[in-house]
């Protein structure tokens, strides 16, 4: 019992520091084959040492603890090391930054039930959480994908998906780490704004029965949700204030206001678009949410940075100024001070816009 009152403090105290000072999550737990896609692009070479070359330029960025809480790593990454032999996860907890663990194993197809998906990963989750927290984690994070189109989801595999993301979160609570959830209602489609909204809602509204039905404690996580948007393929796209009332509305019908934090997920979103649509979030709302809303983006705060990198040791600096450049674009966001102006600066122009070949 004392065990689990000194984990109950801890995660409501751990929940509450990754969305305090206006911060945000850096997702930086892509597989290896996703993160190879990338790299293939790039013309960068897919190999391990790649992989941790990014990485080690990410975790050494300075002044990244400035705008960025948490880091979510990948099973590669947390175990990987600087070139002078210093632990990633040591490097990123010396820069005050909270570290983090995606322990999902992806999306497979949902038995009957055509063109859906379920995240698997459940099986020796208990001892792979009580390795990571022994590493030093002191969150995880678990993604359910959704997708849109003719006749689904389904009410099975909306189902289903948010039981595994509330047993996940329970196995992630006993073993004193925060849970991320982040159930993905998926951007591809030519679905409208209005029909993402209603299946985000439902979606979120059942992943929150099924947490209760397994004894989360809603203090001690965050969830991670899409914004609502139209489908890509949509002809009607939504301005930046349409989806920000959209999304707001739908949270607020549907996340109770014990969770400390949403933290969205960039989904595919350009950089700054992504960025104007939680800027304007926290403008129109923040003095009227019961929860902070922050930011847990991936290629919306690396893609620049890969792009000017490529690989190459000689674009490091310039590369680690444009991730700096999107963490304090997102933090600003946060506080509801970001605008067009901030990506105009002297800085952007001169290193950014014209990476070192």
């Amino acid at each position: 019992m004392e065990r689990l009152q000194l984990n109950t403090q801890e995660l409501i105290y751990i929940a509450r520091k990754m969305v305090a000072g206006d911060k945000g999550l850096l997702a930086m737990d892509e597989s290896n084959p996703t993160c190879n896609k990338r790299f293939a692009k790039l013309g960068i070479p897919q190999t391990e040492d790649a992989r941790r070359a990014f990485r080690e330029l990410i975790v050494t960025t300075p002044g990244l603890g400035e705008s960025i809480s948490g880091a979510i790593l990948y099973d590669e990454t947390i175990r990987q090391r600087k070139r002078d032999g210093t632990p990633f996860i040591k490097v990123i907890a010396d820069a005050g930054i909270i570290p983090g663990i995606k322990v999902d194993l992806g999306a497979k197809a949902l038995a009957g039930h055509p063109g859906e998906k379920i995240t698997e990963g459940l099986d020796g989750l208990r001892e792979r959480l009580s390795e990571y927290f022994q590493m030093g984690a002191r969150f995880a994070k678990w993604r359910a994908v959704i997708a849109l189109g003719e006749d689904i989801p389904s009410r099975g595999c909306i189902e289903a998906n948010a039981q595994a993301l509330a047993r996940y979160a329970a196995l992630c609570q006993e073993a004193g780490l925060v849970p991320v959830v982040e159930p993905e209602v998926l951007m591809e489609g030519e679905h409208t704004l209005e029909r993402c909204c209603e299946v985000t809602e439902e979606v979120l509204q059942t992943v929150f029965s099924q947490l209760h039905a397994q004894g989360v404690m809603l203090e001690g996580m965050i969830l991670k949700p899409n914004m609502a948007l139209p489908g890509l393929t949509c002809p009607r796209q939504e301005s930046v204030e349409g989806v920000a009332d959209a999304t707001v509305r739908c949270l607020l019908r549907s996340v109770p206001a014990a969770v400390p934090g949403i933290a969205f997920l960039s989904g595919g979103q350009s950089a700054e678009l992504a960025s104007a649509r939680l800027n304007a979030m926290n403008v129109r709302f923040k003095s009227r949410m019961p929860w902070a809303l922050a930011f847990s983006f991936a290629r919306a705060i690396q893609q620049p940075a890969l792009e000017i990198w490529r690989g190459k040791d000689t674009n490091v600096v310039a590369a680690q100024q444009a991730l700096t450049h999107r963490a304090k674009c997102n933090r600003a966001a946060r506080r509801g001070e970001y605008g067009a102006g901030m990506e105009r600066t002297p800085a952007t122009n001169a290193q950014i816009a014209k990476p070192a070949a």
